[in-house]
């Protein structure tokens, strides 16, 4: 992969176990922006849809043995309804075959939604299970 490539410019429709699988990979590979994944699991919606949104490129300098990897803003709707922001760092390999969004339509709305959902740690605070829990 070379340094110049752009950054994709599309978003991903991810569910529920897909999304939990990217977060393990995330976990097993040390990349720096992931939630844990039990976490995911007890929150996530079972039939939900989430996205992801390629923000940059990142790269851990002091482990080049592990691939540059997509910084990804993560929107996850949650089992009541609600979405909350997140950030999650995954492989180009793992972004690519994920289904995207059908429409520039969806995308915009994606991309409202993004900017004004709840970060993770907002959404715990909010509901009174602090940031511990991640």
């Amino acid at each position: 992969m070379h340094f110049d490539q752009p950054l994709p410019r599309e978003v991903k429709v991810v569910d529920s176990a897909s999304l939990f699988r990217l977060e393990e990979r995330a976990r097993d590979l040390g990349l720096s922006q992931r939630l844990d994944p039990a976490w995911v699991q007890a929150n996530a919606a079972p039939d939900g849809t989430h996205y992801l949104w390629p923000a940059l490129w990142h790269s851990l300098s002091h482990r080049p043995d592990v691939p540059r990897q997509l910084r990804c803003e993560l929107l996850i709707t949650l089992r009541a309804g609600d979405r909350v922001l997140s950030l999650l760092d995954v492989l180009p390999e793992d972004f690519t075959p994920l289904p995207r969004v059908t429409s520039r339509e969806e995308g915009m709305q994606v991309r409202q939604l993004l900017d004004h959902a709840p970060s993770v740690r907002e959404w715990l605070l909010r509901e009174g299970e602090g940031s511990g829990r991640l």
